[in-house]
């Protein structure tokens, strides 16, 4: 195999770090380590490895990244890392799907629902859904609500099982994502927390929503007991 790099100037470049990846089929632990140079000027060798660092690797992105081309931000993201993007999307109608498998949940499925504008965020293949009081672009002092949704949990966290979605996280993606979210089948409840304070909880809300010209009762809602900054901040999922 013949490999080809365009450096578009005149660049001096010497081995600075290797990295040692070691795995088993299903996990995987990476080591850097220093180069040395021998000392009776024999062939060089390897100094004692340590732990990859999230700020090495960050280090590394950036400067592989130094020359990536840049995007123009549509007003409907929020929030932009290399690793995590965060947008809101206004309230509208919607269709959802559910499974079939009851005469109950069948009925819904395919029906259009009003919905609550909602923030999300993702992180590689994590997808995090909020949803707002307010029918406006939030700032990061907004307090966010619990999304009231199957497949969702307390935290926000999304059960993609086989959602279709885009296979990156680019602000071109952000449409796919949202898509492939409405359009996945809404299936069970994700964790135990109160996701809506209507009575009966998340189904029967659906339920008396279906088809429904209004827009979706706010009132219904829950406090997630987080900002929009704390949420894009978040170090389980930043």
């Amino acid at each position: 195999m013949t490999t080809h790099v365009q450096i578009g100037g005149s660049c001096t470049f010497r081995l600075q770090r290797v990295i040692l990846v070691y795995g088993d089929g299903s996990h995987a632990l990476a080591t850097v380590h220093e180069p040395r140079s021998a000392p009776d000027g024999g062939a060089p060798y390897l100094g004692p490895g340590r732990p990859l660092s999230e700020d090495f690797l960050r280090t590394l992105a950036e400067g592989l990244g130094r020359h990536a081309r840049a995007e123009v931000l549509p007003e409907n993201v929020l929030a932009r890392t290399p690793e995590m993007i965060a947008w809101w999307s206004p309230a509208q109608h919607r269709r959802m799907f559910f499974p079939t498998r009851t005469e109950e949940l069948a009925r819904l499925n395919g029906r259009r629902f009003p919905h609550p504008p909602l923030v999300f965020k993702l992180r590689g293949r994590q997808l995090l859904v909020r949803a707002l009081a307010e029918n406006v672009r939030p700032t990061e002092k907004t307090r966010l609500m619990t999304a009231p949704y199957w497949n969702t949990n307390e935290r926000g966290l999304v059960c993609l099982g086989t959602t279709r979605v885009p296979p990156d996280g680019s602000v071109a993606a952000i449409d796919g994502w949202e898509r492939g979210f409405f359009e996945s089948e809404f299936t069970h409840a994700y964790g135990g927390a109160r996701m809506t304070k209507y009575r009966g909880g998340v189904l029967a809300l659906w339920k008396c929503l279906a088809d429904s010209p209004r827009p979706f009762p706010v009132e219904h809602l829950t406090n997630a007991r987080q900002t929009l900054r704390a949420l894009v901040e978040d170090p389980e999922l930043a």
